[in-house]
């Protein structure tokens, strides 16, 4: 078992309330409750999540008014890093689900959906890219996705919670074989500070595999990160970002997409997903090119499944094809208007 990773019946039974932490955050404590008889017990916020009895609830203010529930098989894992609570179970109908803080992050059934389509819809838009660094992505599943890219020499991942590397490699081995691959760099740490250091027009493509943006990702949405990812990258590089959702996050969206077009003199553009076990069933990405040779993101012109030499070792694509690549910039009127209004 990787060093600082308790299986369930090793965590002690509750603990600390830890209330000076709770107050800090408006958030009551709610007990995690796996409903085995003789299983862990847990705190966290309840403005959060819960497992009763049975049940995982994905309760968050970033989704007021709605609930996602999946049902629990068997908690495999909860523990508590520097930086969150971290959580595994086994689903019913979506195999293991990685949490943090309360907030689902992939499942065994549909995490293609999003890995694929975060790292082949920027690599897919330019030719031969070369040096690639990731933005957190601890799980290893847009590691496993960018080495799938035989132009790709270089991979550097910055990821601040170790815990989350030792987890997904103990339990989504499918997912963390990413980490296996010699071209892959690990940098423990904050990625804010890593961009800051990078030195100028390092990488081909910058992918940002963030959380939403409470907690420790919550710089990862702002204006001077977005600054440190231009800087870090060469002319007619290539960003993709993590971006919420159309459907319950357009104010940040709004935002992201005017910080970015401040920040990035080429092409700018939102794309979606969808992911079932996300909330409201969709993910965004922003797609950001910096001045330089021209990045049409819309066209894909390094179709990855053209290319089956990456088979092998990481199996077929489940998700990702050169239409939906297309596709994926197609929105519906509501959120076009308001992005299509950022332009201007």
């Amino acid at each position: 078992m990787p060093e600082g990773v308790q299986s369930a019946t090793d965590l002690p039974l509750k603990r600390p309330r830890e209330e000076e932490n709770q107050e800090a955050n408006g958030c009551a404590a709610m007990e995690v409750n796996n409903g085995g008889g003789g299983g862990a017990l847990e705190e966290l916020p309840e403005c959060i999540s819960a497992v009763i009895p049975g049940w995982f609830s994905e309760i968050s203010p970033m989704w007021p008014g709605e609930a996602h529930s999946l049902k629990v098989e068997k908690i495999l894992f909860q523990g508590k890093s520097d930086y969150q609570n971290v959580l595994v179970f086994q689903s019913s109908t979506y195999g293991k689900v990685l949490v943090l803080d309360g907030v689902i992050q992939l499942t065994e059934r549909d995490e293609c959906a999003y890995q694929e389509m975060i790292a082949h819809l920027p690599l897919c838009s330019i030719p031969n890219p070369k040096k690639v660094l990731v933005i957190g992505g601890g799980d290893g599943g847009v590691l496993r996705e960018v080495s799938r890219h035989s132009s790709v020499e270089k991979i550097d991942i910055c990821e601040i919670d170790k815990m989350v590397v030792d987890v997904s490699r103990q339990f989504f081995p499918n997912v963390a074989v990413g980490f296996d691959d010699p071209r892959v760099n690990l940098h423990i740490g904050d990625g804010v500070a890593f961009l800051k250091a990078v030195p100028e027009g390092t990488y081909d493509a910058i992918i940002v595999d963030s959380s939403d943006p409470i907690g420790p990702a919550k710089e990862l949405f702002e204006k001077p990160f977005f600054a440190s990812v231009a800087k870090a990258l060469r002319a007619g590089g290539v960003v993709c970002t993590q971006a919420e959702s159309i459907w319950l996050h357009m104010h940040i969206i709004e935002d992201i997409v005017a910080n970015c077009r401040q920040i990035f003199e080429g092409s700018v553009n939102y794309a979606w997903t969808t992911v079932p076990t996300y909330p409201s069933g969709v993910m965004g990405f922003m797609l950001c090119a910096t001045e330089g040779p021209s990045v049409d993101f819309k066209k894909p012109i390094n179709p990855i499944d053209a290319d089956i030499s990456h088979v092998k070792t990481y199996g077929p694509l489940k998700f990702y094809n050169s239409e939906i690549h297309s596709a994926a910039f197609c929105l519906p009127s509501f959120a076009r208007k308001v992005i299509d209004a950022k332009a201007n």
